[in-house]
């Protein structure tokens, strides 16, 4: 298999007006969890919508699982779950009978897959109710449910903790990281909640104005989250020389002028403050601080970032 399974070229969609998606080039690895952040009409539901072939593009090229989605056969579409914005079934009929409508759909993957579905969200209980009965947070499990049940290799998820609680969000997470570990599922999901990403996705790609301004792994975001000692100095190229070939120190950034940010050595700041001061660089601040997630997005899209 390719080592992405959905891929994009220049992807776009235009209405009226400006582009909603506008050039995408997306890449989600086999087997991670993908997470497409931005805010709300940042451009993610349409493109999730042009991937399953509910939206056609303007322009740009779809590739999935390897193959060109123009060529793309509509039995491969078997091998991929979603739920895309609010989940819709048949209001007078029960979460088993709208399951049991989708599996006749489909063709049946498994003998109990429908209780299997329905007791991975756990509405095993719930099974006989009717569907305009379930509450907000019922309706959305009973979508992944829906999603999950012929057990996919790919999984695209708009907004999927949308509804949910505090514990129904934990059991979401925990159930797609289990699907994503042990049977290599691949999952592309979309969200605006900053704070899910850092337990859910190894990959991420922040979108905003329909443009995808940053793919990144987390380990890189997590290079924003660290903690660091700023200094500000009279002379940054001459401090980042005493950095390097005084102390040995790689890991560093300017970050504005006159200043430099230091991720390593932290414990030696008054040491390194001495050398600064000895290759005659006035140093006017020095201060300990932790990076923020938050503030790196914002830095990204402008305005009040994301969640």
């Amino acid at each position: 298999m390719n080592q992405y399974v959905i891929e994009t070229e220049n992807l776009t969609k235009k209405y009226d007006g400006p582009a909603v998606v506008d050039g995408l080039n997306l890449h989600v690895p086999a087997g991670k969890i993908y997470a497409l952040l931005g805010r709300n009409g940042a451009g993610k539901t349409t493109t999730m919508k042009m991937l399953l072939n509910l939206v056609r593009p303007t322009g740009g090229r779809i590739t999935l699982f390897g193959e060109a989605s123009a060529a793309f056969d509509k039995k491969n579409y078997y091998r991929i779950g979603s739920l895309i914005e609010t989940p819709s079934f048949y209001e007078n009929l029960t979460a088993w009978e709208n399951l049991e409508i989708l599996a006749r759909l489909r063709g049946r993957h498994r003998r109990d897959e429908i209780e299997h579905a329905l007791t991975a969200f756990n509405l095993d209980r719930e099974k006989k109710k009717r569907f305009r009965d379930y509450s907000l947070g019922m309706k959305q499990r009973l979508g992944l449910a829906a999603a999950i049940m012929h057990e996919p290799e790919l999984l695209i998820l708009d907004e999927p903790m949308n509804g949910l609680d505090p514990v129904g969000i934990h059991e979401v997470r925990s159930y797609l990281l289990q699907l994503c570990r042990e049977k290599g599922t691949t999952i592309f999901l979309s969200t605006h909640i900053l704070s899910e990403i850092e337990q859910l996705a190894e990959v991420i790609g922040v979108m905003d104005q329909g443009r995808l301004l940053e793919e990144t792994g987390l380990q890189e975001l997590y290079r924003h989250n660290r903690r660091y000692v700023e200094f500000e100095v009279s002379d940054v190229r001459r401090a980042s020389l005493v950095f390097e070939r005084l102390f040995g120190i790689s890991d560093y950034a300017v970050t504005g002028n006159g200043t430099l940010r230091l991720y390593e050595q932290l414990q030696r700041r008054a040491e390194i403050n001495r050398g600064l001061l000895t290759e005659g660089i006035t140093v006017s601040g020095v201060s300990v601080g932790a990076g923020k997630l938050e503030d790196y997005f914002t830095k990204l899209v402008g305005g009040e970032g994301i969640g």
